[in-house]
């Protein structure tokens, strides 16, 4: 296959994935089809003798394939993600789609949690209500929570703390109807500040639980 045909369909594909006007979904469609014809053209290029139509037969499998791959941020995902949004406005609640299309919650110490304590506070109980609703309501998906700390005191205090907030989270979710066999809780102590440990704001913004939501991937084959 000829460089600048393959450059061409490769090209074509990755700017299938950047039309502003799609949607998450299509977005995800589009980039697994645009990620599909790239391997697909270049398999059908390496395999091939002289054989351009095999490379471009390869772009249009792939697509096909890729575009099933990539979609796997659902309409169902998009829902919840506007239901969380709508449910944590004005809170400080970070609501976000990631790169590997999962949906994330990012809840800061002043809604969760009382430094050095990994009891739930009253704020953030509504916000965990509105959200084993959804996943309720979404019964395919699985949770993750991810407990942090700041770097005030000994990892041997922050690792097991970062734990236990993961836990009573994912406790109280089981509480409000959530299956616990659906959630996998990780503490990460210090090791993942995303502001500086240097003052009180930083620090704050450290202790913080995320919580991730997946879908299963479509089965292959």
């Amino acid at each position: 296959m000829p460089n600048k045909t393959l450059a061409a369909l490769l090209i074509a594909a990755i700017a299938a994935t950047g039309c502003a006007d799609m949607d998450a979904t299509q977005r995800g469609t589009a980039t697994g089809a645009g990620v599909g014809a790239g391997i697909g053209a270049v398999l059908g290029a390496a395999t091939g003798h002289g054989g351009g139509g095999r490379a471009a037969g390869g772009a249009v499998l792939g697509a096909a394939v890729g575009a099933v791959v990539g979609n796997v941020w659902s309409k169902r995902m998009e829902a919840q993600k506007q239901q969380m949004e709508q449910a944590t406005k004005g809170t400080g609640v970070q609501v976000s789609q990631t790169g590997d299309n999962r949906l994330k919650l990012e809840i800061p110490s002043d809604i969760s949690f009382d430094t050095n304590r990994s009891d739930i506070k009253p704020d953030f109980r509504p916000i965990l209500d509105r959200f084993a609703t959804t996943l309720n309501e979404n019964p395919a998906t699985t949770v993750s929570i991810v407990g942090h700390t700041d770097s005030t005191g000994s990892a041997a205090v922050n690792q097991p703390l970062s734990v236990d907030r993961a836990a009573h989270t994912r406790d109280y979710l089981a509480s409000r109807g959530v299956s616990p066999t659906r959630i996998v809780i990780e503490g990460r102590g210090e090791q993942e500040p995303i502001a500086s440990n240097e003052d009180a704001a930083g620090r704050a913004r450290n202790r913080r639980v995320e919580i991730f939501v997946a879908e299963p991937r479509p089965p292959q084959g």
